[in-house]
C-alpha cells in the first residue's frame, strides 16, 4: 500500500508546519476522501490558492485536487489538498458562532480522562512548542504585525530555518494526526457547533499520547492556519485597525494559552531519578493537568472561531457580547490554571533542588576526602566549584538549578562545570579579560571568600599585599594565585544595586575573581558554610597544587606577615611567632613608614587612640609639655578606634588642624592597625595560646581591652624593648604629675623606666575591663583571662548597630 506520508522537501508558506498539509483520512461520517476546493465560506489550507476578489457570494468551481479513495492505495499523495468542506447545514452563516457551553467539573473530569489511553509512545515536545512559538511570535495577532510585510518574511525565514533542523523528521512522522485535529478545527469552526464536543472529539484523536503531547499537536494544528488567517486579513481588510481590540482579545488568550502548555511540558521533564508520582506537589499537578489541557484547546477553539469570522466577514463581523466574554473568560481561567501550576511545579523544583544538593554535597565531601589520601589534581575541585550560569530576562538569581546545567549532572568528574573545555569561568584582574581554569593549575591557590558586603578596606589591604608579592614573583613566597568566590543568598532576587556592586568589587580587585556569583552551584555555598565555617567575615582558604586544605582561614596571617606567612601552614604560623615578641614593630610593621624613620631617630613614640576629643587634647598636650621639659625627641600617632567612623574622622581632622600630633589621615590605616591585633589574637586561640602563658598574647588582650572599653589610652615605646601602657585617665594622670611627682627619678632609672614605675604607682585593683570580639572572628574560647587581673572574664553577647 503507498504511504500515507509526503515525500521530498516541500516549500513551507507563512503559518505552515513542515509536513503538516496532506490528504488525511476523513474523521466525518459520509464525507467521501476526494479532495474539494474550499467555498468563499471557509478559511483555507495551506498551499490553495484564494478565488478572484474573494467574493463570499460566488463560488469558483476550480479542478480537483486530491484523488479518489480507489486510487489511493496506488498514488502517492498530493501536496497542498484541503480539508473537506462542511455540509450545507453546518455551514457558518453571517451572526453564527460556536456554541461554546460549561459542562460540569466532575463530569467533565471524567469526560476527559476517559480519552487518555496512552501506550507509551513519546515525541519531542519542546522543539514542537518552540516552533509554535516562532509563529505566534512573528505572526503577531495585531495591526502592526499583521500588515508589517517584514514581519512575514521573518516568519518565513523562521520556518525555513526550522525545517532545515532535526525536527523535520518528527514533524513529517507527526503530520497526520496535525492536519486530522488542523480539519476539526476548521471544519467545526466553519460550519459552527459545540465547542465541548470538539475539544472531546480532539482529545480522542490523540488518546495515545501523553498530556503534553497532545497540547503540542493541538497548538502545532492551530498554527497550521493561524499565520494564513493573519495573511488572508491583511489582504481583504484596508482598515484593519479597527478590528484592534478583538486582536488583543485573541493574542491575550494565546499568550495564555502558551503559558499553561509550556508549564506542563516542564512538568513532563522532571527528571524521575529526583521525584516521583508520590510526591504531595507532583500528585496534585498530575490530577489538575488533565483539565488544564481541555481549557486549553477550549481556549484554541475559541481563538480559531473568532479568526474564522473576521476571515469570512471581515469589518462586517462584529464581535458578539457572549464571544467577547468568553475570551476573556478563558483567558482569566487559563491564567488562574497557570498560577496554580506553577505554585506545584516551583514546590517540585524546590524538592528536587534539595535532593540535588544533597547529593552534590556528598559528592564534594567525597572529593574533599580523596584529595587527603591520593593525588587528585586541583582543576577537578574548582571544576565542582563552579557550574554555567543560566540566562535569563528576569533579574532573580540564582535561578532553580533545574534551568540549568547544574554540578553533578555530567557524568565526567572533570566536567561537572559543562560539558565544554573552553568555558572562561575566571576574570584576570589584571587584564580584566576572562580566562580559563587552567591558569591555577598546579599552583597554590588562595580562595578569598566572602559576600557582596567585604568591606574596602580589607579589598584595598589585600590588594596593596598582593602587589607586593607580584612584584618578585621569582620569590618563594610570591607563588601563589588569589581566587575570589562572591557567596551571595541563592534564595534573594539579584537586582542591578547588586550587579553594580558586584561589578565595583571585581574591578577594583587585582587577583582573579569568579566571572559572575550564578557560577557558584547552591550546594557548594552549602559546603563552604557547613565545611569551611563561612559566615559573614570573609575567610582565606588556602589549597596546595593537589586541591587539598592547608589552611581553613589564613587571612589573619596575612593581615599580620603578607606573603611572608606563604604557605600559609599551621607549622609556618608557628614559626613565624617563635620569632615575634611584644614589640612596636610588631603593631605597626608595613603600616607607617614615619615611625619607623623616628624608631631609626631614636625618637620616643606615643600611640594613642580613643574617641574622646576632650582628653585627647589634655593628654596630647600634657605629653609634648613632658617631652619638652625632660629634653626627649618624641613622636606621637592618633590610631583611633576599630572600625573607625565619622567620629574618628573629625578627631583626625581636629587634631591636624590644631597640631597636637601625627595622624593617619586614610582611615584604612587605623581600621588595619586594630585587624592586625584581632587577627594576632585570633592567631594565637588558633594555636591554643593563653594569656596566662604566653606574654605577647596577653598584651594584645590588654589593647583589644583598651579599645573596646569607655575613654583613651596610650603605648609608649623606645626602640623594640622598652614599652609601657595604660588606660588614658591614669596615662594623663602621670603625664600631669611629671614635674612634681616622678622627674627627680628619671635622671637615675632613665625617663621610660621612671614613667612605667610612677603608672603601676597609680593602678589601683578596682578596674571594669571589657573586651569585644567580632562574632565571627573564629571559634570563641569559653574561657577567657582578664588581661589585667587574671581572673576569668564573665562573658556577654552583644549586638550592635552603629551607622554613625
Amino acid at each position: 500500500m503507498a504511504s500515507n506520508q509526503p515525500t521530498g522537501n516541500v516549500p513551507l508558506r507563512a503559518g505552515q508546519i513542515p509536513g503538516a498539509n496532506m490528504p488525511v483520512m476523513s474523521n466525518q461520517p459520509n464525507v467521501p476522501l476526494t479532495s474539494t476546493q474550499p467555498t468563499a465560506n471557509m478559511p483555507l489550507r495551506m498551499g490553495t490558492q484564494r478565488p478572484s476578489a474573494f467574493n463570499v457570494q460566488q463560488q469558483q468551481q476550480p479542478p480537483q485536487l486530491g484523488m479518489q479513495q480507489g486510487a489511493a492505495a496506488h498514488m502517492k499523495p498530493q501536496m497542498g489538498v484541503t480539508k473537506p468542506t462542511p455540509t450545507p447545514s453546518l455551514q457558518l452563516m453571517k451572526g453564527d458562532s460556536f456554541r461554546f457551553t460549561e459542562p460540569d467539573e466532575n463530569t467533565l473530569l471524567k469526560q476527559v480522562q476517559s480519552t487518555h489511553l496512552p501506550d507509551g509512545r513519546a515525541i519531542e515536545v519542546k522543539p514542537l512548542i518552540h516552533i509554535v512559538e516562532g509563529i505566534f511570535k512573528h505572526a503577531d495577532p495585531s495591526v502592526g504585525a499583521i500588515s508589517d510585510l517584514e514581519t512575514r518574511a521573518s516568519v518565513e525565514a523562521l520556518e525555513d530555518k526550522t525545517y532545515q533542523t532535526d525536527s523535520l523528521g518528527m514533524l513529517e512522522v507527526l503530520a497526520y494526526v496535525i492536519d486530522r485535529i488542523s480539519c476539526e478545527i476548521t471544519c467545526k469552526c466553519s460550519g459552527g457547533g459545540d465547542a465541548h464536543v470538539t475539544a472531546i472529539s480532539i482529545l480522542n484523536m490523540v488518546t495515545s499520547y501523553s498530556w503534553d503531547a497532545k497540547l503540542a499537536l493541538a497548538l502545532s494544528a492551530f498554527a497550521v492556519n493561524y499565520g494564513e488567517i493573519l495573511k488572508q486579513l491583511s489582504e481583504i481588510l484596508e482598515h484593519i485597525h479597527v478590528l484592534k481590540p478583538q486582536f488583543d482579545a485573541i493574542k491575550n488568550l494565546v499568550r495564555a494559552i502558551l503559558d499553561v502548555s509550556n508549564c506542563i511540558v516542564q512538568f513532563s521533564e522532571l527528571p524521575s531519578q529526583y521525584i516521583t508520582a508520590e510526591n504531595e506537589a507532583l500528585s496534585l499537578a498530575s490530577a489538575h493537568i488533565p483539565v488544564a489541557v481541555y481549557w486549553t484547546i477550549r481556549s484554541i477553539l475559541a481563538c480559531a472561531s473568532q479568526l474564522t469570522g473576521l476571515t469570512l466577514f471581515g469589518r462586517e463581523h462584529m464581535v458578539s457580547t457572549t464571544e467577547a466574554w468568553e475570551l476573556s473568560s478563558l483567558a482569566h481561567k487559563l491564567s488562574n490554571m497557570h498560577s496554580h501550576l506553577l505554585s506545584l511545579l516551583h514546590n517540585c523544583h524546590k524538592y528536587i533542588d534539595e535532593k540535588k544538593n544533597l547529593e552534590a554535597l556528598h559528592s564534594l565531601r567525597s572529593l574533599e576526602v580523596r584529595s587527603t589520601e591520593a593525588y587528585i589534581d586541583n582543576i577537578s575541585l574548582f571544576w565542582r566549584f563552579l557550574k554555567l550560569p543560566f540566562v535569563s530576562d528576569e533579574k532573580k538569581y540564582p535561578k532553580p538549578l533545574h534551568n540549568r546545567k547544574t554540578l553533578f549532572e555530567t557524568r565526567s568528574p572533570k566536567a561537572l562545570i559543562y560539558p565544554k573545555d573552553d568555558l572562561l569561568p575566571l576574570v584576570d584582574g589584571a587584564t580584566k579579560t576572562r580566562v580559563n581554569l587552567e591558569v591555577l593549575r598546579r599552583k597554590m591557590v588562595l580562595l578569598l571568600i566572602s559576600d557582596l558586603d567585604i568591606s574596602q578596606e580589607e579589598v584595598i589591604i589585600l590588594g596593596q599585599l598582593y602587589r607586593g608579592a607580584r612584584q618578585h614573583q621569582t620569590r618563594h613566597e610570591s607563588q601563589y594565585e588569589v581566587v575570589w568566590l562572591p557567596i551571595v543568598d541563592p534564595d534573594m532576587p539579584w537586582t542591578d544595586n547588586k550587579q553594580i556592586q558586584f561589578q565595583s568589587l571585581q574591578s577594583a580587585m587585582p587577583w582573579y575573581t569568579v566571572y559572575h556569583p550564578s557560577l557558584i552551584d547552591r550546594a557548594v555555598i552549602q559546603f563552604i558554610k557547613e565545611e569551611w565555617q563561612f559566615g559573614k567575615k570573609p575567610i582565606l582558604v588556602v589549597l596546595d597544587p593537589h586541591g587539598k586544605v592547608v589552611c581553613p582561614n589564613a587571612l589573619h596571617m596575612m593581615w599580620i606577615w603578607g606573603s611572608l606567612a606563604y604557605p600559609f601552614s599551621t607549622a609556618r604560623e608557628e614559626a613565624l611567632w617563635r620569632e615575634e615578641t611584644w614589640r612596636l614593630e610588631l603593631l605597626v610593621d608595613g603600616l607607617d613608614p614615619v615611625i619607623l624613620n623616628w624608631m631609626a631617630e631614636g625618637r620616643y613614640i606615643c600611640l594613642y587612640g580613643g574617641e574622646d576629643m576632650d582628653w585627647i587634647r589634655k593628654f596630647t598636650t600634657a605629653t609634648n609639655a613632658v617631652a619638652k621639659a625632660a629634653g626627649i625627641p618624641l613622636g606621637m600617632v592618633y590610631v583611633g578606634k576599630s572600625n573607625p567612623k565619622d567620629r574618628v574622622r573629625r578627631n583626625n581632622d581636629t587634631i591636624a588642624a590644631e597640631k597636637l600630633s601625627h595622624i593617619w589621615q586614610d582611615l584604612t590605616s587605623i581600621w588595619y592597625f586594630w585587624v592586625r591585633l584581632e587577627s594576632m589574637w585570633y592567631s594565637k586561640v588558633q594555636l591554643g595560646r593563653t594569656a596566662e602563658t604566653d606574654h605577647v598574647m596577653q598584651e594584645i588582650m590588654r589593647m583589644l581591652t583598651y579599645d573596646s572599653s569607655e575613654g583613651g589610652w596610650a603605648v609608649f615605646a623606645r626602640g623594640s624593648a622598652e614599652m609601657a601602657s595604660a588606660k588614658g585617665a591614669i596615662f594623663l594622670t602621670c603625664m600631669q604629675e611629671y614635674n612634681t611627682v616622678w622627674k627627680d627619678q628619671v635622671e637615675p632609672k632613665g625617663f621610660m623606666p621612671a614613667m612605667k614605675d610612677h603608672l603601676a604607682q597609680l593602678h589601683t585593683p578596682h578596674h571594669c575591663n571589657r573586651l569585644v570580639l567580632p562574632g565571627t572572628a573564629g571559634k570563641i574560647p569559653e574561657r577567657i583571662i582578664c588581661s589585667e587581673c587574671g581572673r576569668v572574664m564573665e562573658k556577654f553577647l552583644m549586638y550592635r548597630c552603629c551607622d554613625e
